[in-house]
């Protein structure tokens, strides 16, 4: 693949829509219409349509997303999205979830290394009052470190945007590579129609 990213991780990084594959399964089951036989199945014409179509749609978003996320820096789609012209707000939204993600991540595994270190790890159910609890201290140490980082940006002159990334020129590359998948998805449909 061009994106250069192994197929083995994409294909387990795609295990997130294991749970909307259960529900394309029960589709041609449960949906009304014309039914067809197959294999023994009384199977809903609709339905097999419509898992068809969620299950092609959903697998070729989250690929996308995969290889998107995969090959493309955070800023890139950071400014991205401004050029988009997504709402700032959002844009800046979700540059501090990023900036801040491995923040949180860290905070749990120090709170994990304590719990360990006093000799509770729990391992079943009635066990799992330490990580509900673990749970609502991270979220209360977010909130408070997320309040201090806030007062100390408006300190240094915050005004409530972000400001605008550095910006760069799509090359006629750019725009041929971007209008590729587009193109090769019309020729497609443009085929099965045919």
């Amino acid at each position: 693949m061009s994106a250069r990213v192994p197929l083995f991780t994409l294909i387990r990084r795609l295990a997130i829509e294991a749970p909307f594959l259960l529900f394309v399964i029960a589709l041609p089951f449960l949906a009304r219409g014309e039914r067809i036989e197959l294999l023994g199945l009384n199977l809903s014409v609709e339905g097999l349509w419509a898992a068809w179509n969620i299950l092609v749609k959903a697998t070729l978003g989250a690929a996308t997303m995969m290889l998107l996320a995969s090959t493309t820096p955070i800023t890139s789609i950071l400014r991205g999205l401004q050029k988009l012209r997504v709402p700032s707000v959002i844009v800046a939204i979700a540059g501090f979830m990023v900036r801040y993600l491995d923040v949180i991540a860290s905070e749990m595994r120090r709170m994990k290394v304590g719990r360990q270190s006093r000799g509770y790890e729990p391992r079943v159910l009635w066990q799992a009052r330490a990580l509900a609890s673990s749970a609502g201290t991270l979220f209360i140490r977010s909130y408070e470190r997320g309040e201090r980082v806030h007062l100390a940006m408006v300190s240094r002159g915050y005004s409530g945007t972000m400001p605008e990334l550095a910006a760069g020129e799509a090359s006629t590359a750019d725009w041929f590579t971007a209008f590729l998948v587009p193109a090769v998805a019309a020729m497609t449909c443009a085929a099965a129609w045919l």
